[in-house]
C-alpha cells in the first residue's frame, strides 16, 4: 500500500520510510504543505501521515482543502500535550491522531489499523447489497454508503464505520471504548475526546438531511442510534 507522509522533519521522514518500507509500505515524503495537497488531491494514496505545522500551507489548510473533494484516510501527527490540534483536525475530518514524540510501533497500529479496514472493503467489492434501514438512515453495507431520504452522507471512512457501527446496534447503548477497539484499532485512552468529536461530524451531516436527532449521548457511557417508532 502506497502512503503519503507531508512533514517539515526530513530526517523523521527517512527514518519512517524506512521503518514502514519493512512492514510492506510505499511512502512518498514531501516537506511543506502546498506541496503535499497538490499529491494527495491529484492521487490515490491508501493513507496520509500529515504534520501540523508546515510551510506555504499548514495541515489544517490542507486538510481542508483536500475533504473538498477527496475522503483519503488521515492521521494527524500533532504535538505532544496540543489538545487544540487534535480537536480541530478531527473537526475537519482527520481519521486519527498521534501525538509527537511518538512510538514508531505505536504509529505503525494506527496505519495497520486503517489500511486493514481498506483491505477488507476492497476484498469485499462493492457487489454485495445489504442493507440496514434505521429511522430514515440507510447504511448500504456493500457499497460502503449512507443515505437519508436518498441524499448520501459524505462520510470519511472513520465515520462510516462508526454510523454503521451504531445502526447495527440500534437502541443499544454503544461505548465509547466499544468504538475506539472497534473502529479506530486502540484502545480508548483517558481524556481521549475523538469519538465525540467524529459522533459530533456525524451528527452536523446527518442534521443537514433531517432535523431530529438521531444519535443520542448517553452521558460517561456512549452513544445510542434511536430506532424511531
Amino acid at each position: 500500500m502506497k502512503l503519503l507522509m507531508i512533514d517539515d522533519d526530513t530526517g523523521l521522514c527517512e527514518l519512517l520510510s524506512e521503518y514502514l518500507s519493512t512492514q510492506g509500505f510505499e511512502v512518498q515524503s514531501v516537506h511543506d504543505g502546498a506541496q503535499g495537497l497538490k499529491l494527495a488531491q491529484s492521487n490515490d494514496y491508501a493513507l496520509i501521515l500529515l504534520d501540523v505545522m508546515l510551510p506555504t500551507l499548514d495541515g489544517f489548510e490542507v486538510l481542508k482543502q483536500l475533504r473538498q473533494t477527496k475522503l483519503t484516510p488521515v492521521i494527524m501527527l500533532t504535538a505532544k500535550g496540543e489538545d487544540f490540534d487534535r480537536i480541530f483536525g478531527l473537526e475537519l475530518g482527520a481519521d486519527d491522531y498521534i501525538p509527537k514524540p511518538f512510538n514508531h510501533r505505536e504509529l505503525l497500529a494506527r496505519v495497520k489499523a486503517i489500511t486493514r479496514r481498506i483491505e477488507h472493503i476492497n476484498s469485499l467489492g462493492v457487489t454485495n447489497t445489504n442493507k440496514l434501514l434505521v429511522n430514515g438512515v440507510t447504511i448500504n453495507l456493500g457499497a460502503r454508503e449512507a443515505l437519508i431520504n436518498e441524499h448520501t452522507l459524505t462520510l470519511t471512512g472513520t465515520e462510516y464505520e462508526i454510523l454503521a457501527l451504531l445502526c447495527k446496534n440500534a437502541s443499544e447503548v454503544v461505548s465509547k471504548e466499544q468504538i475506539s477497539e472497534e473502529v479506530l484499532g486502540r484502545r480508548l485512552a483517558s481524556f481521549d475526546r475523538s469519538i465525540d468529536m467524529h459522533v459530533s461530524n456525524i451528527r452536523k451531516k446527518i442534521a443537514e438531511h433531517i432535523k431530529t436527532e438521531r444519535i443520542k449521548t448517553m452521558r460517561g457511557t456512549g452513544y445510542v442510534f434511536i430506532q424511531g417508532e
